[in-house]
């Protein structure tokens, strides 16, 4: 017999409602009058102001772009890094849909049905998840392009088991239908 779905409704991504999962990047920024807590610079040509600290786990991070291109609505996987944030942001094509989940508290290696959201991630904004959260992204417009922050030897590790088959050591793949979920489905 056939599960139905799980079903997620994209909400709007905010500081507050990302919080259990790691930071949301891009806020409203008011930068005339910033936190003086937090470094920053205002003038007419430019403003900057500190936005995350990025935290690796003690590895080299890195830059990359990802395409996504997988409109959904349809999710039959997810994934988990083991030691570093990851930090996604839109550039083009944007928004994205970002599905985020913890893992259980008696099992750390398997995603909890019970704690899955989904954002909409517009361009200019972005979300760093915590090490071991689970996710996934779709790129309702068909293709978006994002910049992504990870560490190294993650990117590496994944590279290395998508490309060989090798063991990943610091990367969580699951098929939901291993885990005898249904597939998470996307209200969009």
């Amino acid at each position: 017999m056939t599960q139905d779905p799980i079903l997620l409704k994209p909400q709007t991504a905010s500081a507050e409602a990302f919080a259990p999962f790691g930071a949301m990047l891009g806020r409203e920024i008011d930068f005339a009058n910033a936190d003086p807590e937090r470094l920053s610079w205002h003038e007419p040509a430019t403003d900057f102001r500190h936005e995350h600290d990025f935290n690796t786990g003690g590895g080299a991070p890195e830059f990359i772009w990802v395409r996504y291109r997988n409109p959904g609505p349809d999710i039959t996987r997810l994934e988990m890094h083991l030691f570093t944030e990851q930090a996604v942001v839109p550039l083009t094509g944007a928004p994205i849909i970002h599905i985020v989940g913890r893992s259980l508290a008696d099992a750390p290696e398997t995603p909890d049905r019970n704690s899955l959201a989904a954002f909409t991630v517009p361009a200019g904004t972005g979300l760093c998840m915590a090490p071991g959260i689970w996710h996934a992204s779709l790129a309702p417009n068909g293709e978006a392009t994002c910049l992504m922050l990870t560490r190294r030897s993650t990117q590496e590790d994944l590279l290395s088991h998508l490309v060989h088959g090798s063991d990943a050591r610091e990367t969580r793949i699951v098929e939901l239908a291993d885990l005898g979920w249904p597939t998470l489905r996307i209200a969009l």
